[in-house]
Order: structure tokens, then sequence, then C-alpha cells
């Protein structure tokens, strides 16, 4: 019975998929911005598009899953409106 408690009380602070979806993107947008991806003309901006695209599918799956079952809502939501990878590891000190 216990357990049943602790897993809905874990679950009502769980992101929501979507929310994990879109932190992938957001933190795949922010590493590419770190590394100094940006495109000058449409072939370039294709190719980085790509390249973001196969990171996140290569990832997408295990981070879904660690997203959902061991990120706090409230830790997620802090990293979406972060704007730069250090912003986003102060969110992991938050409490």
């Amino acid at each position: 019975m216990l357990a049943g408690v602790l897993l809905a009380v874990g679950c009502s602070n769980a992101p929501s998929a979507d929310q994990c979806k879109q932190l992938l993107d957001h933190l795949v947008d922010l590493e590419f911005k770190k590394a100094g991806a940006a495109a000058s003309n449409d072939a370039l901006k294709a190719e980085i598009a790509k390249q973001k695209q196969a990171v996140s599918e290569a990832k997408s799956s295990e981070f879904l899953e660690t997203c959902g079952k061991k990120m706090a809502r409230t830790r997620v939501e802090c990293a979406l409106a972060a704007s730069d990878l250090d912003a986003v590891a102060r969110c992991d000190e938050a409490k």
C-alpha cells in the first residue's frame, strides 16, 4: 500500500512526456550553441538541423525514460527556461 502511495506522489511531480521531449531538444540546441554552431546560409542551417536531429534520435529513448522516471517537473521546467548550459546546471543546485 505504501509503495502505491509513494509511486502516486512521485508521478504527480513527474514531468510530462512532452516536457521531456522539449527538454531534450532544448539541451541539444544549447550544446550546439556552446560549440559555436551557427549557420550563415541555408545549406549550413540544413546541415546543423540534420546533425541536431541525429543527436536527438540517438539519445531520445534513454533520455526520455530517465527524464520521465527520475527528474522532477520543477527541474525540467527550470532547465527549459535556461538560456545556456551553466543555467541548466544551476537547476540541479536549486532546492
